[in-house]
């Protein structure tokens, strides 16, 4: 994890002393339950949890495992310097797949828990964008290109409901990868009863998984990461608009710019989207997840070790990156500066070539085919876009369109409330919960 995009509250998930913590609940609760069959002893169970409170050391553990070359192995062995003979008890029937899978499960679902709370803090600010900016009305471009009015609320809206719908992909996903395995070698229980698992499994808030082989299946590990893709890739979309709308030929909306910020070290003038550039930046990193994420899916028979590597790496950098993108996403969005003026100043810049559609249709209505109609009303746009003026005024001094229609029904026809009339049905839909 790289400090700069990392926030403390994920951080913590992942740190060694985190999953030495996780490592040691495990293996407790397995004992307890394996000194309740009857397998250990209880007084080993209960000589476990004298380690409870010990903050297990992270060097001293390295120390060993540069010796053994095994982490779990070199965790137990320290585990083993704080409890004593009845150390000899832990573990029985495990391995070390089951600890390590249980552990990475445990960290994933609290890892969705912080960015679940930070996509509401992105949905509660693109709900309060929408409503603010419902009616503001500017040009809609396909293309790059002047197309149709819109709202900057349906901007706010439309991102809203992909986020919304992305919030659900990670509830599913989280309670997905939440699985239990305590199966010991090969996932047959040969050496540890189900019971262990089960018992486990409640007591870390996991559900068990159905069947393992040595890992818990990584088709899971595969649609989590899918999602946080998806996550980012929405967030990449709202990043991608912000800049485009912050040009300087466009600006009409624009990164909130500090007391005291420098946009560039060269040129003083410079307001850059330095935060939409970096959000980015950051969903590239988050993807990058993906396709490893799926290639660790197929391991060979019951398992080997080529996803570990990568898990390593992407559990906690995907998270810590996203987890960082969506809060400054939300914070992005809140401070968002909307140029309504400018807004205003683009819709009329091209003398109302956006209701090229209108008059098409209305031509069509007064009985002249569509081919005819777009012929009449394309050339009077372009005529509009290379020589200037207005398209309603153009219109009205072509005999071949004012045969069809007459002077006042061609003005009406340039009524921009016309292109707003549904967007409380699309708020609606959108907002109804």
């Amino acid at each position: 994890m790289i400090p700069r995009y990392t926030r403390p509250e994920m951080e913590a998930i992942w740190s060694p002393q985190a999953k030495y913590r996780i490592w040691f609940e495990i293996e407790a609760h397995a004992t307890d339950k394996l000194a309740e069959l009857g397998v250990v002893p209880l007084s080993a169970a209960k000589a476990v949890w004298t380690a409870k409170d010990v903050e297990f050391d992270v060097a001293r553990i390295d120390e060993i495992e540069a010796e053994v070359k095994h982490d779990v192995i070199a965790f137990l062995t320290h585990l083993a310097e704080h409890v004593g003979e009845d150390a000899r008890f832990v573990h029985q029937g495990l391995t070390s797949s089951d600890v390590l899978d249980t552990c990475l499960a445990v960290q994933l679902k609290r890892a969705s828990d912080l960015l679940l709370e930070a996509m509401d803090k992105v949905l509660a600010a693109l709900k309060t964008r929408a409503m603010e900016h419902k009616n503001t009305i500017c040009i809609g471009r396909s293309h790059g290109i002047h197309a149709e009015p819109t709202t900057m609320g349906l901007k706010f809206a439309r991102f809203y409901a992909e986020f919304a719908r992305n919030r659900e992909r990670l509830v599913r996903a989280r309670e997905e990868i939440a699985t239990c395995a305590i199966s010991g070698a090969i996932g047959t229980f040969a050496n540890v009863d189900p019971q262990v698992e089960a018992h486990v499994a409640e007591k870390m808030g996991l559900s068990v998984e159905p069947v393992s082989t040595q890992v818990i299946p990584r088709d899971r590990h595969a649609n989590y990461f899918a999602v946080l893709g998806l996550i980012a890739s929405a967030i990449e979309n709202i990043a991608v608009e912000v800049r485009h709308l912050q040009r300087s030929e466009v600006r009409e909306a624009q990164e909130y710019f500090s007391k005291g910020q420098k946009g560039s070290s060269a040129m003083p003038h410079k307001r850059n989207p330095i935060l939409t550039e970096n959000l980015t930046g950051l969903a590239r990193l988050v993807r990058s997840a993906v396709v490893p994420a799926m290639e660790n899916v197929a391991l060979w028979h019951e398992r080997d070790i080529s996803h570990s590597s990568v898990e390593r790496g992407i559990g906690p950098d995907a998270t810590a990156h996203l987890h960082f993108a969506l809060m400054r996403t939300a914070s992005m969005i809140e401070s968002l500066i909307v140029h309504e003026d400018r807004c205003r100043e683009n819709l009329e810049a091209y003398g109302g070539i956006h209701n090229s559609q209108r008059v098409l249709l209305a031509l069509t209505q007064a009985g002249a085919s569509r081919e005819d109609s777009y012929r009449l009303v394309q050339r009077n746009g372009m005529k509009t876009w290379d020589e200037g003026g207005q398209l309603v005024e153009h219109l009205k001094n072509d005999a071949d369109v004012t045969a069809l229609l007459s002077v006042e029904t061609i003005e009406s026809l340039f009524d921009e409330a016309y292109h707003l009339k549904h967007v409380d049905t699309i708020f609606n839909r959108v907002f109804a919960d």
